[in-house]
């Protein structure tokens, strides 16, 4: 949910309260202007008119190619949450006919962990642990919105025996880069045949985060609950428990970081108590986040081979693909 480099100048204030004004939202001024930064994505801009604070989130300066759908798709997810228990930033207006989309949202009172920890969360253990708990909670209340608040997203029919032949074949995609020497991934074969082997017969389809991660995820500065979940674009109609195997495949392992975190049989037992979906391949789950997000995170160090983005990122996103599908094969040969 936040972005860098923003050049708050770039963006007509007078246009944007001309809008506002038709919007019956207060009047005034544009004052307190100042960049969220953080991401790279989408800019994100808090300021105050009329007294009320607003964020305000639009594509780049130079957009990509599905950045003005990405965000009437965020708009359509923050209208279906309003009135729904999942934290979620609260929308105010958005302009979704003509481009650019942008919408207004509330300031959300919390810090993202990514950028370090404050107090009491600092110092406390027993914050941290409950910290990983309430993200488990707020997932867990996610699964149990009505799919058909959401009408026309996804296409939970065949989801889970489109996820290996998807991959696989975003994979083969990147070896059209120049440079890219082919996927050199220990244990990607047999990842991929365990998936198709062990693929659950059924599954009951609900609302996906679809990057769920503590990364997107801004926590109370007073206490361990989660304050709201961040970065929608992904949004899809599909099976929630890939949500919670994202959650678990990206978790820090034995307190990595961040000391007093639960560990994933507490993250799985907490979601387990939470819902009445079929957790008995909750691994299956794990490795698949695993397989997949290690992929899309391999077509940047591809884009690197070929010059095409910067090496030391790449580099670096390479071995975190490796580190997945290590943890894949933990989850794989217990």
């Amino acid at each position: 949910m936040t972005s860098t480099h923003i050049d708050v100048s770039t963006i007509d204030f007078d246009e944007l309260g001309a809008w506002m004004d038709t919007q019956g939202l207060p009047g005034g001024p544009v004052t307190d202007v100042a960049p969220v930064l953080g991401g790279t994505q989408n800019v994100m801009v808090r300021f105050v008119r009329g007294g009320t604070p607003y964020i305000l989130r639009r594509p780049p300066l130079r957009p990509r190619a599905h950045s003005n759908e990405a965000l009437r798709r965020e708009v359509r997810v923050l209208e279906a949450l309003r009135d729904t228990g999942v934290p979620a930033p609260r929308l105010i207006a958005a302009r979704t006919g003509g481009e650019p989309v942008f919408y207004l949202m509330e300031p959300v009172d919390g810090f993202n962990p990514a950028t370090g920890l404050p107090e009491p969360h600092a110092s406390d253990p027993a914050i941290r642990h409950r910290m990983g708990l309430e993200a488990t909670m707020a997932l867990a209340e996610l699964g149990r919105v009505d799919p058909g608040r959401l009408p026309g997203f996804g296409h939970p029919e065949g989801f889970l025996e489109r996820q290996v032949p998807r991959w696989m074949g975003e994979l083969a995609s990147y070896g059209r880069l120049d440079g890219y020497p082919g996927p050199e991934i220990p244990g990607l074969s047999r990842t991929a045949e365990w998936l198709e082997r062990h693929r659950p017969a059924a599954f009951t389809p609900g609302v996906m985060h679809g990057d769920y991660h503590v990364g997107n995820l801004m926590f109370a500065t007073d206490g361990p609950r989660v304050a709201a979940i961040v970065d929608w674009e992904m949004c899809t109609v599909g099976d929630p428990l890939l949500d919670l195997g994202w959650l678990l495949a990206t978790w820090p392992a034995n307190g990595e970081h961040v000391p007093g975190l639960p560990d994933a049989q507490e993250i799985v037992d907490c979601y387990t108590e939470l819902t009445d979906r079929d957790m008995s391949a909750i691994e299956w789950y794990a490795v698949l986040a695993c397989f997949k997000l290690g992929i899309v995170l391999e077509g940047t160090y591809a884009r690197a081979c070929a010059g095409k983005a910067p090496k030391d990122t790449g580099d670096l996103l390479h071995q975190t693909t490796l580190d997945l599908f290590a943890r894949a094969q933990r989850w794989i040969s217990p």
